[in-house]
């Protein structure tokens, strides 16, 4: 084996990150359905309680499309 493929970094193939990115879309979609759920509970809860624990679902189902998000940004990279 040459120095330079020593070197190079072991990237998947093509249609892996094809994959990969189309997983991370579907995931998307369904954290986006997550969050609708989430707004609509927090906007009919009725006490201070509920309405926080709704908002937190929130919180959290934004962050993790946020991060859905970078993942599949890094991943058109590896091509």
């Amino acid at each position: 084996m040459d120095v330079i493929a020593q070197t190079m970094p072991v990237t998947p193939a093509a249609d892996e990150l094809t994959e990969l990115r189309l997983l991370f879309h579907k995931l998307n979609n369904q954290l986006g359905i997550i969050l609708s759920h989430a707004e609509l509970l927090e906007a009919k809860s009725v006490d201070d309680l509920n309405r926080a624990r709704s908002t937190q679902l929130v919180k959290s189902a934004l962050e993790a499309m946020s991060t859905t998000g970078e993942i599949r940004r890094r991943t058109v990279g590896l091509r």
